[in-house]
């Protein structure tokens, strides 16, 4: 998995950030990709990148203010355009069928795909046999969601020659092996798991979360992740302005990342008070509180490596803030 930063700018595109849009590239998990917000001009983000739109899977929109809602329609019309047939599936706050249902209907848009859209709450929003997708409100002026991606853990790879060591040639036995099972064979020798089995793969976390000030189900989300996305629209010195406008500091993030225990924290939607060198700002203040922080730019990608490690962390109990 790999994260592509789109648009990492706060209330309004600059000359160095377009606003909020992240793509999570599921490569060999399942050559798609998923989008979490789509800010004005999203699409045109998308041309200089290496994603193509038929292979979108699934959008899931934290809120509906304009900077991360206001390039779907343009996306969904032109993901028709470039011969995408595949159902996308859309999870956002309560009004995203409202606003979808209407933009393309007031301009006569087509689309020759289905639209399958879920208004979301607290919760598990969506699980199959690779991910689940859970749901936490966060405290923002408008109904906003984080969501946290729980990729589901990996077998340890299988010790095939110690099998053949043995004598036991390829076929089904290795795969119920691998799958977890005990084999007694005919000379009723037993051969465990555990003996040609290595350590299982587990499955990776990924939280991205939407603008917040600083609450319990943040922590929730975040917690165990091996990355997570944060707003940091303010540095330190203005978080009396972060609490009146709903949203966190660069140093709030950073206690956040750390009390969730979280591996990585990357800082996004970044105002544009912060050009060029002011950004070092934000990542000196976060720094002194999570070392493991940066800050993201428009396009760049962040590799999300598997681990082998013990126990999986799988929970979905998003409290409220």
């Amino acid at each position: 998995m790999k994260l592509l930063f789109l648009g990492t700018g706060a209330g309004m595109p600059s000359r160095q950030r377009n606003v909020s849009a992240i793509a999570l590239r599921l490569h060999e998990e399942r050559g798609t990709f998923w989008l979490f917000d789509c800010g004005e001009g999203t699409q045109h983000q998308m041309l200089r990148s290496p994603l193509k739109l038929s292979k979108l899977e699934k959008l899931l929109i934290t809120h509906l203010h304009g900077d991360h809602l206001y390039g779907l329609p343009g996306l969904l019309t032109t993901r028709s355009n470039q011969g995408g047939e595949s159902p996308l599936d859309i999870y956002g706050p309560p009004g995203i069928r409202a606003f979808v249902d209407t933009v393309l209907k007031i301009s006569d848009a087509r689309v020759n795909f289905p639209i399958r859209i879920r208004e979301v709450e607290t919760g598990e929003i969506f699980r199959d046999e690779q991910f689940a997708v859970f749901a936490g409100k966060l405290d923002h002026r408008v109904a906003c969601f984080g969501y946290r991606v729980v990729e589901a853990d990996r077998p340890g790879t299988l010790n095939h020659e110690k099998l053949r060591s043995l004598g036991i040639p390829p076929g089904p036995i290795y795969g119920r092996i691998k799958n977890g099972e005990d084999v007694r064979l005919p000379d009723g020798t037993v051969l465990r798991s555990a003996d040609f089995v290595g350590p299982p793969e587990r499955g990776r976390i990924v939280a991205i979360l939407g603008d917040t000030r600083p609450c319990r189900a943040a922590v929730e989300l975040a917690r165990n992740a091996d990355v997570v996305v944060h707003e940091a629209t303010f540095d330190d010195s203005l978080s009396g302005q972060a609490r009146q406008f709903f949203h966190s500091t660069a140093g709030q993030a950073a206690e956040l990342a750390r009390r969730a225990g979280a591996k990585r924290l990357v800082l996004t939607h970044i105002s544009s008070r912060y050009q060029e060198g002011g950004v070092h700002v934000l990542l000196d203040q976060a720094r002194r509180v999570f070392p493991e922080t940066e800050v993201a730019d428009d396009f760049r990608e962040i590799d999300i490596p598997r681990k082998k490690v013990g126990l999986s962390t799988t929970s979905g109990d998003i409290r409220q803030c």
